[in-house]
């Protein structure tokens, strides 16, 4: 069940920045199993979005999840990210791989202020988690056509954010992202009324 904050269908910015950031758990999980980027063992089965999603139970990885997702969480909610990418590239020669971009983008939902933090979204959540269905359906199907990943792989999730924005404590800049010989292919997006969520996948293509 969903963690937003909404009454009345009146979902506010922190609300979708919630509705986000449990789409990119669960997605990001997918993607790690889908991808087989660590053994299916590692892997627990869960009920979202009407689906059966499989988690990682890897300490490390929820761990890792968790400290990005938070920050990601507080910076959505002030409309500060403008995409996150999860980069999955070869363990030894460091080669990207993959990229899988959630593109997000302000939209203005049902009032008239324009303060930010009084925004307000009257779209249903269940219609939200319907759309959301929609995608993680479609990231499960990518196995079909993606490139198998033979090889050891690691993967990363950087956040970009509006310029000025101020880092954590250990938190790096990094540079583009680069992927040789690249085809990408966009799936469904969804709107909380408040943010739209755009996924594409890109993914070297197989010589």
């Amino acid at each position: 069940m969903s963690t937003a904050q909404a009454t009345k269908n009146c979902i506010t910015l922190k609300g979708s920045a919630q509705i986000i950031v449990e789409y990119l758990k669960y997605g990001i999980n997918s993607i790690l199993f889908q991808r087989g980027i660590y053994p299916a063992e590692n892997f627990d089965s869960t009920q979202q979005y009407g689906l059966t999603i499989l988690m990682s139970k890897d300490p490390k990885i929820t761990t890792f999840l968790q400290n990005v997702l938070s920050q990601t969480e507080e910076w959505l909610a002030k409309n500060m990210i403008n995409k996150i990418s999860m980069v999955i590239t070869n363990a030894h020669s460091k080669e990207v791989l993959e990229c899988w971009d959630f593109k997000m983008q302000a939209e203005l939902g049902d009032g008239d202020t324009s303060d930010p933090a009084k925004l307000t979204s009257t779209k249903e959540l269940s219609r939200i988690q319907n759309e959301i269905r929609d995608v993680m359906r479609q990231i499960s199907a990518t196995v079909s056509y993606l490139p198998l990943l033979d090889c050891i792989c690691t993967f990363d999730v950087m956040i970009h954010t509006l310029k000025n924005t101020e880092l954590p404590a250990k938190w790096d800049e990094t540079g583009a992202i680069v992927i040789q010989n690249a085809q990408a292919v966009q799936l469904r997006s969804f709107s909380t009324g408040l943010q739209k969520v755009d996924t594409v996948v890109n993914y070297k293509m197989s010589s």
